[in-house]
């Protein structure tokens, strides 16, 4: 009762901000874009298409808001900020002469009711895999909160090679919405891979960030040619496959945190990264309030690429971390893994992350997931200041 009082008050707080703001949506090209993985490098690109087609842009994004070239800070563990804070940059952002906005769009943000009203001219999910169960009870839910973004935009584009593709579709052909579909594998889609798509990023699911910022911007009506100079000179945005030490051994950020996300990361550095005899060492844990059930698999899917595993704290809020990792050693196990010989726990972060390093030799990669641009670190119930890029430095010193 309590939450649906809140999300009915998020209404009235959105309808408030743009009374006050002058509905500043309404005189911007606002993109949405959402889904489980791979939100925040879409978002990134179809900004830098943009603004490397001569085009005036602002972006919110799990990493920073840039709101006419000045830089904000959205806060701890916070993608989609408060309806106010959203309508604020949206009037900043027209008033600096932007003519688009880029929105990367939470299913919390949907399901609270914190992005009403906004009228999305076109929009993307990504896909849909297991996360924040915990807040939407099943995976049903989820799967129609983010396709509620999709239904409150104009144009609409959906993943054919996601899992959750035929049940977005499903609810989209009942709703007769249209909406168009990009597929790597699928040729029969409206935005396929080509030959004059050229990207030096790694991986197959970047792949699929690429094709859905090609079609977002090809429907968008930008010129075709400008588009594929701009996925040409895209770099990967912080945290996400960054290879912050490119020597006899290698260490990748990244900010995987679901089963998906992380199979298709440790599938990219095993193929593409990790040298001749080289072995992934990978340090993560898993957060707590978010989806419990995804642990397991998390674990499993860490397992079929990892050679060495780490399991360490990641937001665990009031739960005992050392739980959390061995809910997590579950899906290890089934995959064969021995403790204290394959995987080890090392529940302070740091401390987890020194081990990788030193551990690591000639041709190896230490791959550090779940954290990634996040300036804090929840544990018992506060927030503590954190830096993964730091602490990885500090360890790489004390290694030499």
């Amino acid at each position: 009762m309590f939450q649906i009082l809140k999300n009915l008050f998020h209404i009235f707080e959105c309808l408030a901000a743009d009374l006050y703001y002058g509905f500043p949506a309404r005189k911007l090209i606002v993109v949405g874009i959402t889904g489980t993985d791979g939100k925040t490098t879409t978002a990134h690109l179809i900004y830098h298409i943009l603004k490397t087609s001569g085009k005036k842009v602002s972006l919110i994004s799990s990493i920073y808001a840039d709101i006419g070239g000045q830089i904000h800070d959205t806060g701890f563990h916070v993608t989609t900020p408060r309806p106010w804070k959203v309508r604020q940059f949206l009037r900043k952002a027209r008033d600096s002469g932007a003519e688009y906005f880029i929105l990367e769009t939470t299913s919390h943000a949907l399901a609270q009711n914190r992005v009403w009203g906004i009228p999305f001219h076109t929009s993307v999910i990504t896909n849909i895999t297991h996360e924040h169960l915990y807040h939407h009870g099943s995976f049903e839910n989820y799967l129609k909160i983010k396709t509620k973004l999709l239904l409150q935009s104009r144009n609409a584009l959906v993943n054919l090679d996601s899992v959750s593709a035929p049940e977005v579709i499903k609810i989209l052909v009942d709703k007769k919405k249209p909406f168009k579909t990009f597929s790597l594998k699928e040729t029969k889609a409206d935005f396929t891979w080509n030959a004059q798509i050229k990207s030096h990023i790694h991986g197959e699911y970047n792949r699929e960030n690429i094709l859905a910022a090609y079609g977002i911007c090809l429907s968008l009506n930008l010129d075709k040619k400008a588009v594929l100079k701009g996925i040409a000179s895209f770099e990967l945005p912080r945290g996400r496959l960054d290879v912050v030490r490119n020597k006899e051994f290698k260490v990748v950020i990244d900010f995987a945190h679901t089963p998906n996300a992380i199979e298709r990361l440790l599938q990219t550095i095993k193929t593409d990264l990790v040298g001749k005899n080289g072995l992934i060492i990978h340090v993560f844990g898993s957060a707590s309030q978010r989806d419990d059930s995804k642990r397991p698999k998390m674990g499993e899917a860490s397992a079929q690429y990892a050679d060495i595993i780490i399991l360490t704290e990641e937001d665990y809020r009031k739960e005992d971390p050392a739980k959390i990792c061995e809910q997590i050693a579950q899906g290890i196990k089934k995959q064969g893994l021995v403790k204290d010989q394959d995987y080890f726990v090392v529940t302070d972060r740091a401390q987890a992350i020194e081990k990788a390093i030193f551990m690591a030799q000639r041709g190896d990669v230490v791959v550090v997931t779940g954290k990634s641009h996040e300036k804090s670190l929840a544990r018992d119930g506060k927030e503590y200041p954190w830096d993964e890029y730091k602490t990885v430095r500090k360890a790489l010193i004390r290694k030499k």
